[in-house]
């Protein structure tokens, strides 16, 4: 057999079990799913939050067996330092292609609380798997363009209220928010569209961080920022499985939630202009970042590959 034939072979056995695993842990989340409505007791819905948190590590954690016994991707990740899988984090990352949410899920495993994405509304109808979305309390968001929403002003806010929602449910028990800040996958054609002033990222939305800092800043411990880079190019999910991508780098940076960064984002000028500088700031350095993790990452031991953090300043009064 040649080489492309042995890969894609790899790929489909790897998939395979993939959807035995998936298959095997959605039955017990849509049961208790189900169930969690049933009693409006707040401690039987935190025993039901439990347990589905429970399935969803061991989904995420049979699924990381899997890529270890086919796949040869090394991931190396530097700055997983001091994290707590009791606290509260917001996770932000750039998204190059879906391997990207493999990944997080790989490296968070059971080091920080189970990873509540925001994702599409369109996902839900995935087959299985948004409906399993769904019952671990994934916020789905429907995203209006400008014009779309110059149209029906009627929708706009509409997003951030499903956001709102989302947020009172992840006060109970600990979780760790995932936004994608870039809204979408980094492709060349939206980068170009898009102007963008980064070589390796789209424009960040500052929007989304804003209103989770907002609505949980009390129950937030820090923000997590992560930097995803693949030396051979961002690839395909089949890529990943057929073992075709062979080494993905990683740069984790906690950042403090200051006081400064609980203003309100959607009535106050002058705070939204400091949050979308600073959010500004910290995606020219993630762009250095990627370029650094590109180039060659550092040693064992190093801490980090990419310049330091821009601090968060308050709004200057005029």
């Amino acid at each position: 057999m040649t080489n492309d034939a042995v890969s894609n072979l790899r790929g489909a056995v790897s998939l395979f079990f993939y959807a035995v695993n998936t298959l095997f842990w959605v039955i017990p989340i849509f049961l208790l799913a189900v169930l969690k409505p049933a009693l409006p007791q707040s401690a039987f819905r935190k025993f039901c939050d439990r347990i589905l948190t429970r399935c969803a590590e061991n989904w995420i954690g049979c699924n990381n067996l899997n890529q270890d016994a086919f796949t040869d991707t090394t991931v190396r990740v530097f700055g997983m330092e001091k994290l707590d899988r009791r606290s509260w984090y917001l996770v932000v990352s750039n998204h190059q292609t879906w391997v990207d949410i493999l990944v997080l899920q790989r490296i968070f495993h059971r080091r920080i609380p189970f990873l509540k994405f925001f994702l599409k509304k369109e996902l839900f109808w995935f087959p299985v798997l948004g409906q399993a979305w769904w019952a671990l309390d994934f916020p789905f968001m429907k995203r209006y363009t400008r014009r779309f929403l110059e149209k029906n002003p009627h929708l706009r806010g509409q997003d951030l209220e499903v956001t709102r929602k989302a947020c009172e449910k992840f006060k109970t028990i600990p979780v760790s928010v995932m936004n994608f800040v870039e809204g979408t996958r980094f492709t060349p054609k939206k980068h170009d569209r898009q102007g963008s002033p980064y070589r390796n990222l789209l424009k960040p939305r500052a929007g989304g961080i804003a209103f989770v800092i907002g609505a949980m800043g009390e129950y937030l411990d820090s923000m997590i920022d992560v930097t995803i880079a693949y030396p051979g190019g961002p690839q395909s999910f089949w890529d990943f499985l057929c073992g075709r991508i062979r080494e993905i780098r990683v740069q984790v940076r906690a950042l403090p939630i200051s006081p400064a960064m609980l203003g309100d984002y959607f009535n106050d000028d002058a705070f939204r202009d400091a949050f979308q500088n600073w959010v500004n700031a910290l995606w020219e350095q993630k762009d250095q970042c990627v370029e650094a993790l590109l180039s060659g990452a550092p040693g064992p031991g190093a801490e980090t590959a990419c310049p330091g953090l821009p601090s968060f300043c308050e709004p200057s009064e005029s």
